[in-house]
């Protein structure tokens, strides 16, 4: 779902809500699923997780704000110096909602700031849709390894 001002992508993911809120909590994990913020590290100077574009090779800074009681984990994206929550995700219980327990949905939320231009927001909300793909494969992936008897 798109609009000129947010941006909304949701998947069932076949693992339990928890199992998906620590994934998405984890500032290295982000990494692999954020194609603006690929191979994250964290700054020491900054003491703020950082990683690469895999567009323009350009460096983005984030900070993750979990809230486990909510399942609702709030990204703030910048520069150190202009960090700013625009990105959130969302965790839903699936037995809340008429799925197993051992089944959620992954929202991620995107607000879009006003100097962004449209071409930037087009690419921003086309990486979403890509992007929740790579997170319920790989939550899912991560999931089932860690319950393989």
């Amino acid at each position: 779902m798109t609009s000129p001002l947010g941006h909304l992508v949701t998947r069932t993911v076949e693992a339990p809500s928890s199992h998906a809120f620590l994934y998405l909590s984890d500032p290295i994990k982000l990494g692999r699923w954020s194609l603006g913020c690929f191979a994250t590290w964290r700054d020491e100077m900054s003491g703020i997780h950082t990683g690469l574009s895999l567009f323009d090779g350009a460096q983005g800074w984030y900070r993750i704000d979990p809230d486990p009681s909510r399942l609702l984990i709030d990204y703030a994206v910048g520069t150190p110096d202009t960090l700013g929550v625009r990105i959130a995700a969302r965790i839903v219980a699936g037995e809340t909602i008429g799925y197993s327990a051992e089944t959620c949905l992954v929202m991620l939320s995107a607000w879009r700031p006003t100097a962004m231009d449209d071409a930037r927001w087009e690419r921003l909300c086309a990486s979403h849709e890509a992007e929740i793909w790579l997170i319920k494969a790989q939550i899912e992936k991560e999931y089932r390894e860690s319950t393989a008897d």
